[in-house]
């Protein structure tokens, strides 16, 4: 396998086209609070980091990744309160932790009330895991 192809394959971690179809979609939609969020990470303005929206990842997609930090940051609307989607959400992050990913999960109201907070503990995590 050639280099670029190695690179997809960890970046992707092997998304299937239909996911990547999904997650151009989604970025056509953000929610109010992944559109804050992305005005805040978006040119590398977290330490020198590039973050991605709706990133492909397997048969998931990443609200946000970041490659070089393998850092996933998830943002939960309301229906993430659900005993069900709890379950979901808690598979979903033990998957993508297997991959070798961390994840970070935000509200939509602590990016929307205190974003700096957010920006904060993602800092926080870098520092230690640099």
């Amino acid at each position: 396998m050639d280099k670029k192809n190695n690179q997809s394959e960890n970046m992707w971690k092997g998304a299937s086209p239909q996911i990547f179809s999904n997650a151009k979609k989604l970025r056509e939609k953000q929610t109010e609070a992944e559109e804050k969020f992305w005005l805040a990470v978006k040119d590398n303005q977290i330490e020198g980091y590039k973050f991605r929206r709706q990133h492909p990842l397997s048969i998931y997609i990443a609200d946000f990744y970041c490659h070089a930090l393998q850092l996933v940051i998830e943002i939960d609307g309301g229906y993430h309160l659900s005993e069900e989607q709890q379950i979901l959400d808690k598979k979903r992050t033990a998957d993508i932790e297997f991959q070798g990913l961390s994840v970070i999960r935000f509200t939509n109201e602590e990016i929307m009330s205190n974003l700096k907070e957010a920006i904060d503990k993602i800092k926080s995590h870098i520092k230690r895991n640099e």
